[in-house]
């Protein structure tokens, strides 16, 4: 609990700060990680791509992707991605969240196949305005469902920009 309400308090001083500067109209993010970070109970690679859409306002950005484990788990999803400038045109925090469907493979059942993701991420952008960073998500049903173990993810990331 303690570590859903450091989260919570990470995304609330980044709504605080403003975004702008340079950046790349669109993404394509290539994301490696550890699937089950904080249960341990059915742990996995994780790896996905996602394409993430010119901003509209302020820095917040469609985007759309999918994500695969080593034990067979598929994720697909839609959301958003809000691009917040902590240093001018290097470093970025970017709070995030999608609505997906989910099956678990051989691996984790999170309840359900609607799943919702919730994240952080921090990024550096380079001159050339491609990106890296590391990104922590925690994945459930919302309680939907009446199993809901959730699931969280540790990932690596690279972001190549499209345009």
């Amino acid at each position: 609990m303690k570590f859903r309400s450091l989260l919570s308090a990470l995304a609330i001083t980044a709504t605080a700060l403003t975004a702008s500067g340079a950046q790349a109209s669109e993404y394509l993010t290539a994301t490696l990680g550890w699937y089950d970070l904080i249960d341990q109970d059915d742990q996995a690679a994780q790896a996905g791509l996602e394409y993430r859409f010119a901003p509209y306002l302020y820095g917040v950005r469609p985007m759309g992707g999918v994500s695969v484990t080593s034990d067979g788990g598929l994720y697909g999803y839609g959301g958003l991605h809000w691009d917040i400038e902590i240093v001018p045109g290097q470093w970025y925090i970017s709070p995030n969240f999608a609505a997906g469907v989910y099956g678990n493979g051989d691996g984790k059942d999170l309840g359900g196949a609607i799943e919702f993701r919730s994240g952080i991420e921090f990024e550096y952008q380079m001159v050339n305005q491609h990106r890296v960073g590391v990104a922590f998500n925690h994945i459930s049903n919302a309680s939907i469902y009446d199993k809901n173990p959730g699931v969280e993810v540790l990932m690596l990331t690279y972001s190549l920009p499209t345009r």
